[in-house]
């Protein structure tokens, strides 16, 4: 990692000035925002990633940002690389671009020796296998099904922080419901690590934490990498967890020189430990920050994006940042459809219907979706889609280029670009005429269509480079494809869409099929008892609606199976949405308050203790007494009693900054 503090920078006043001249007024204030913390709330479908690389691209033209310096954060590997792209076409190179665990292995890659001692451990791609001896150690009886859900769990303890030994009362306050009694979970965590660090390895996991770590604990890493990058930009904000944002502080090291792009309205994954309080409570932390929203919504119809504002809009407020109402600036559309149906069979068999309308009027296949809450209700609508000849493709099942079908055809691409000059489209139907390929001639639903499918994708894509770039010949394809395996980019499989709501969020289509909305899936049955829970599968509604261009239609059947009794209510976030419906009224706003803190015995003196303290250091930083720690970090300060910087640093609301300015007076009090 070289340090580049003393680099040219790049000036190009007129490149500055055609990068603003493509965006619009919000855009365009959001992109001149180059110095100091920036709070970008981007609503669905208002160009959150033409913003933030256009604020590079601004801040590079203009000399605020050295390309080099810059560090763009996001989530998929798919993201990052639609990052790179699009700055590269806004003629910025240099600027990193990759998802946290690829920037912290990067990192820590270059670091081992002089932090672990020695090279890069290994790193353990799968959980599953350490994760089933640490439950057959603690005499615990598992299927696949439950090692996956254990796996989970202490995916969901390290991202929050928990160590095995909270982990119980941590889950048990944050509502989980793992496989086995958490004691249980907690003694298999605990085996996992230990097995773990007996084989020398880390998980991902822990390439964040050491990172961090290595950071926080070496003060010559942190002066090179804080030197290497000034400037950081975090996608998707909203679904930052606690293990990732302590590494973000550590990144930072009290500096402000970050950007954050996010949408509360689109908070969905808090099951895995995401913690939407970052950008909720970011100008708190950042009481200088300049709040940007995006509101124009170029994706939907005036039509959807209506209904989305009337759905979101029935939750009760948070707080925190403003809220976000979308503006459509498209042309009108249709109005959305609701349907009811008498049992789910019929349900599919109306949208196969409806999906094979469309594809007859000339609407893509690719670009029609089925959408629903759980993966299991995929079932009923593959068979539907075949029983009518539309063929469909399962999000979230095999990746694209993992499938066998498709590495045989990369495999045999590369040996044909060795040998010949043949124009690219006839050599890729070439190769695969070899496989057994034949095209217009696709077979019947099943494996063997499936197959077809992933094969007709290359040749449709081959076509499409094609006509971008004339040149592009076999060996320049094959090396198209690679860089599409390693960002996780695949091509366009033709066929209608189905996926949970979930696994839709970041995509579009021009129609939109959102199914199965009974109370008990949507919101699902687990989330009943707590009413956060429940809003958090309002907003998964929302993605999932917000999903579509032109058309939309929401639906729901009263039994599941055929002659069944018709008993299963209509989704309560219908209410108010389907025409003649009343609207559930919210709740009246409440003031907020933060929840009573009931400790009792040494855990709530000691509670008490903490919060005299931090009554005078707020007073004496003239700040807000939850700006210095929360009550619920006192809580877990007083429930765990660290008694090292690093036990502190270890608990969730502990970042690298306030280590610094309070952890010698908190281990203080905790130990009076």
């Amino acid at each position: 990692m070289s340090q580049i503090a003393g680099a040219p920078r790049v000036v190009r006043g007129a490149g500055a000035e055609a990068v603003l001249a493509q965006l619009d007024d919000e855009q365009r204030a959001a992109a001149q925002a180059v110095s100091g913390p920036l709070c970008i709330l981007a609503g669905a479908g208002t160009g959150k990633t033409r913003t933030i690389t256009h604020r590079i691209a601004y801040g590079v033209h203009t000399g605020a940002f050295v390309p080099e310096q810059v560090l763009a954060v996001t989530f998929t590997a798919r993201a990052a690389g639609e990052l790179r792209s699009r700055l590269a076409g806004l003629g910025v190179a240099g600027v990193q671009a990759r998802t946290f665990h690829a920037a912290a292995l990067r990192q820590l890659r270059y670091f081992a020796p002089r932090v672990l001692g020695g090279p890069m451990p290994d790193l353990i791609e799968n959980k599953l296998r350490l994760v089933a001896s640490a439950a057959s150690r603690s005499r615990l009886s598992t299927d696949r099904t439950s090692l996956r859900d254990l796996a989970s769990e202490i995916e969901w303890a390290k991202t929050t922080l928990a160590t095995p030994e909270d982990y119980p009362v941590r889950a048990q306050a944050a509502g989980r419901e793992p496989p086995f009694e958490p004691a249980a979970v907690a003694q298999v965590y605990a085996g996992y690590e230990s097995a773990k660090q007996r084989d020398g390895a880390l998980d991902f996991e822990d390439l964040l934490l050491v990172t961090a770590f290595a950071l926080e604990e070496h003060p010559d890493v942190a002066r090179q990498v804080r030197a290497q990058y000034r400037y950081f930009v975090v996608d998707e904000y909203q679904d930052v967890n606690p293990l990732q944002q302590r590494l973000l502080d550590a990144w930072l090291g009290g500096r402000a020189d970050v950007c954050v792009v996010g949408d509360p309205n689109q908070t969905i994954y808090s099951f895995t430990g995401a913690d939407p309080d970052h950008l909720l409570g970011f100008a708190d932390r950042y009481p200088d920050a300049e709040v940007v929203k995006l509101e124009r919504d170029y994706r939907s119809t005036p039509q959807v994006v209506s209904l989305a504002n009337k759905l979101i809009g029935q939750a009760p407020p948070r707080r925190g940042l403003p809220g976000l109402r979308l503006l459509g600036q498209r042309a009108e559309g249709p109005a959305p459809r609701f349907s009811e149906h008498p049992d789910e069979p019929t349900e599919a068999a109306a949208v196969a219907q409806a999906c094979r309308a469309l594809v007859e009027a000339g609407t893509p296949a690719a670009e029609i979706a089925v959408l629903f809450r759980i993966n299991a209700q995929s079932e009923v609508y593959e068979n539907a889609l075949s029983a009518v000849g539309v063929p469909y493709v399962v999000r979230g099942g095999e990746r694209f280029f993992e499938r066998p079908e498709v590495r045989e055809a990369v495999l045999l691409l590369r040996g044909a670009a060795a040998g010949g000059a043949e124009p690219l489209v006839p050599a890729v139907r070439d190769v695969l005429a070899s496989m057994g390929w034949v095209e217009h001639r696709p077979p019947p639903g099943g494996a063997a269509r499936d197959r077809w499918q992933s094969l007709a994708a290359l040749v449709d894509l081959a076509v499409d480079l094609v006509a971008e770039d004339p040149t592009m010949d076999l060996a320049g394809f094959v090396a198209h494809l690679a860089a599409r395996a390693d960002a996780q980019h695949a091509p366009t499989v033709q066929g209608v869409t189905l996926a949970s709501m979930h696994a839709a969020k970041g995509l579009e289509w021009d129609a939109v099929f959102v199914v199965g909305l009974v109370d008990g899936v949507l919101p699902i049955s687990q989330s009943l008892s707590r009413p956060e829970a429940v809003e958090e599968e309002r907003r998964l509604l929302y993605v999932a609606v917000t999903r579509a261009r032109e058309q939309l239609a929401l639906s729901w059947s009263l039994a599941r199976n055929p002659g069944g009794r018709r008993s299963r209510p209509r989704s309560r976030f219908l209410d108010g949405l389907v025409p003649g419906s009343t609207p559930t009224a919210p709740p009246p706003p409440r003031r907020q308050k933060r929840a009573k803190v009931v400790l009792e015995g040494e855990a709530g003196e000691l509670f008490e203790r903490l919060r005299a303290w931090r009554s005078q250091a707020a007073a004496s930083a003239s700040v807000p007494a939850y700006v210095v720690f929360t009550d619920a970090t006192l809580q877990a300060i007083a429930e765990t009693r660290p008694a090292s910087l690093r036990e502190l640093s270890a608990l969730p609301g502990v970042g690298a900054r306030k280590l610094e300015l309070y952890g010698a007076d908190v281990l203080a009090t905790v130990g009076s």
